[in-house]
């Protein structure tokens, strides 16, 4: 059953128009990747889903209702969550003061849950145990980029938007943010993943979507995205012998 549906979304910057009349949906507890190269128009996605840009014209639904064009904070309250690129941490809050916030729109009224989603936060990223009277900015970038995700899992969300986790981080930290990753999808967190390493996104994702300027270029199971000679050639570095037939699909 799809929990997030787009069609035909058309997003311009000023003049310039960032996305050409897109379409995806995002099944219920699914991993689904967006990967393409920089301006293709991934994080105009993400933003235009969570409400920080508004469509020109197609439709944003998350499940069932219509979403396109509302306000940031309304449709962070039906569980839509963003981890933006960049990470969007509070540098002069300490770790336990950002953590806070991230039940400030859902569900700070319910004490047991906070303190509960809290605690399950805390246990994926141990590290920020040992940090919660820190000044944020002074954590190093990969515990900085944990925090930004304890947050956003503390708002308990139903559809995490993540963009570019991985985004100048060490490799030794970037596998230990998507096993958690990984974990967070077996406990039933759906998400929708704009990576730059697209190894890592199609081996974590069930599905992924190839976005060029603006426009989705091809889609499909990620394992045969990844099997792909034109994505390997494109994204993953190498090409491989021979490309996968079937069910990878073009527009």
């Amino acid at each position: 059953m799809a929990l997030l549906e787009v069609d035909n979304l058309s997003v311009w910057y000023g003049p310039v128009q960032a996305l050409r009349g897109i379409s995806l949906r995002v099944d219920k507890g699914e991993v689904v990747a967006l990967i393409g190269s920089n301006g293709a128009g991934k994080s105009t996605t993400l933003r235009t889903v969570s409400g920080l840009l508004k469509p020109k014209s197609g439709s944003v639904r998350f499940d069932g209702r219509a979403i396109g064009g509302s306000a940031p904070h309304t449709i962070s309250r039906m569980g839509v969550v963003q981890v933006p690129e960049g990470r969007g941490i509070f540098d002069n809050l300490t770790v336990d003061e950002n953590l806070a916030l991230g039940s400030y729109s859902s569900h700070a009224h319910n004490a047991a849950l906070v303190k509960q989603s809290r605690e399950h936060a805390l246990a994926l990223f141990p590290i920020l145990s040992q940090r919660l009277k820190q000044p944020a900015g002074t954590l190093s970038g990969g515990e900085q980029q944990m925090l930004a995700l304890a947050r956003a899992l503390i708002a308990r969300p139903r559809l995490l938007l993540l963009d570019e986790p991985s985004l100048g981080l060490a490799p030794r930290i970037v596998q230990s943010i998507f096993r958690v990753l990984a974990e967070i999808n077996r406990e039933g967190t759906t998400i929708l993943l704009v990576e730059q390493n697209a190894r890592l996104a199609l081996r974590l994702s069930n599905r992924a979507y190839v976005l060029e300027t603006g426009q989705i270029q091809m889609q499909g199971p990620s394992q045969e995205l990844a099997a792909s000679n034109a994505i390997a050639q494109a994204y993953l570095g190498a090409p491989l012998e021979k490309a996968s037939e079937g069910a990878v699909s073009t527009d």
